[in-house]
């Protein structure tokens, strides 16, 4: 199939990329021009594994082009995804979905040919029925027919996710579009993929509903680490017997310092907003956002006790900046209120991640960062890990000790054992469990 890929972010370049891999022939457009010039020469903008390899495979057979052109990118398409950014609208948390509308008048400005148009892009509920009223709006002489398909992609893990999903939802409500959107994921038919066919409506507030729990059970471990913490008892052991209930499952059950990314803290906030203006308000995920931005504030309450009650003068080192392992993505990292909070307690920082420094240098003033985590823990009062990237998960203990002015080390997602890094003469603080 010919499809088109509105948008060469992180989904549109990640689901553009596969779908040419499944043997499609896939047009990305984009309208920045320096980066659809980079995306043609193999130059990737983003970190996400195995993604370069992709792109460059499927651009040298042939199946995957970049172009800045609407017009070239609606030549041949059967199928049009719309992957543009939703961002939190300033003041009242809802997503503004401008980008959207404004891919929709463009698609239905220079289509030629009957077309099925896809969002791809995280929406509001009812955002499918506004696609609708641009596109009557221009009023093109050829069928558009408006389908939702959110997106489930984690990133550092988007490949695997996109070529064997848990399940495809699909909504719509018109059986010639199922036919076609069947006809998008026929490579999938070899996997056991659920594919969810529902009503558009139902689709879009499908994506904001998964977000919104998967927030709330990272929220609830991190409240019971922290009753764990008062009682003596080790929320990893608790995370584990309670996920080994089928009900209930483990993933998403590690405590830490509060979740992060460009969807979950974006898509919370907006099913609020949804929710309100609906007269149905959805007061526990209202919770859970106040909790986790609370959270993330009290982690450098941690680090400032665990140096002795100030920081005055002092070094700390923070190891992993992005908001998780595997991505270079900053957006709502616990580590953008960390270090500010850190540094306004007087702390000078030497950090260090291993894909994420370009992108946090943009964000963070006054931060020296390093080459790598022994060097980030030169001269350091305190050692904090904030991200779990697996390069920080072996480190050599004594060479941290000796680069080390004292030897702690507070680490926000227990990657360590306690007793392990005691006998070693380091005074280790974790999240939920017992001191040692």
């Amino acid at each position: 199939m010919h499809i088109t890929m509105i948008g060469a972010g992180y989904v549109g370049l990640v689901s553009g990329a596969c779908f040419s891999d499944f043997g499609h022939h896939i047009v990305c457009v984009d309208t920045d021009a320096a980066k659809v010039e980079a995306l043609r020469q193999g130059r990737i903008p983003i970190f996400e594994p195995g993604l370069d390899e992709i792109v460059m495979r499927n651009v040298k057979a042939g199946r995957l082009s970049f172009t800045t052109s609407i017009a070239e990118g609606l030549d041949k398409a059967e199928v049009v995804f719309i992957a543009v950014g939703t961002p939190s609208r300033r003041g009242d948390g809802h997503a503004d979905i401008s980008y959207v509308l404004a891919a929709a008048r463009e698609i239905a400005q220079a289509t030629t040919r009957p077309l099925v148009v896809v969002t791809k892009s995280t929406v509001p509920v009812g955002t499918g029925d506004e696609i609708e009223k641009v596109v009557a709006e221009v009023g093109p002489s050829v069928k558009i027919t408006v389908v939702s398909n959110p997106e489930f992609l984690r990133e550092g893990a988007a490949i695997e996710d996109f070529k064997r999903p848990d399940r495809i939802v699909i909504g719509t409500d018109d059986p010639d579009a199922r036919d076609v959107m069947a006809a998008v994921y026929r490579p999938l038919n070899l996997n056991p993929t659920p594919i969810l066919f529902t009503g558009r409506r139902t689709a879009e507030l499908t994506k904001y509903a998964a977000n919104a729990f998967l927030a709330t059970k990272i929220t609830f471990i991190n409240e019971i680490a922290d009753l764990a913490e008062k009682v003596g008892a080790n929320v990893q052991e608790i995370a584990r017997g309670i996920g080994l209930d089928n009900r209930i499952g483990s993933k998403f059950l590690h405590a830490g310092p509060g979740y992060g990314g460009s969807c979950v803290p974006k898509d919370t906030l907006a099913l609020v907003r949804t929710a309100k203006e609906f007269g149905a308000p959805a007061r526990i995920v209202e919770t859970v956002v106040d909790i986790n931005d609370k959270r993330k504030a009290a982690m450098a309450d941690r680090v400032i006790a665990a140096a002795g009650g100030s920081l005055a003068g002092k070094t700390v080192a923070v190891l992993g900046l992005t908001f998780k392992p595997n991505t270079d993505d900053m957006r709502d990292a616990p580590s953008l209120e960390i270090i500010p909070a850190l540094q306004k307690a007087g702390a000078a920082i030497r950090a260090h991640d291993p894909e994420g420094m370009a992108a946090a240098a943009k964000l963070l003033g006054g931060v020296t960062f390093c080459e790598g985590p022994y060097d980030a823990a030169k001269d350091a009062s305190v050692l904090v890990i904030i991200t779990e990237w697996d390069v920080y998960r072996a480190l050599d203990i004594g060479m941290l000790k000796a680069a080390m002015l004292s030897p702690v080390i507070v680490d926000l997602r227990n990657i360590y054992v306690p007793a392990e890094l005691a006998s070693q003469g380091f005074r280790y603080v974790s999240i939920g469990r017992p001191p040692v």
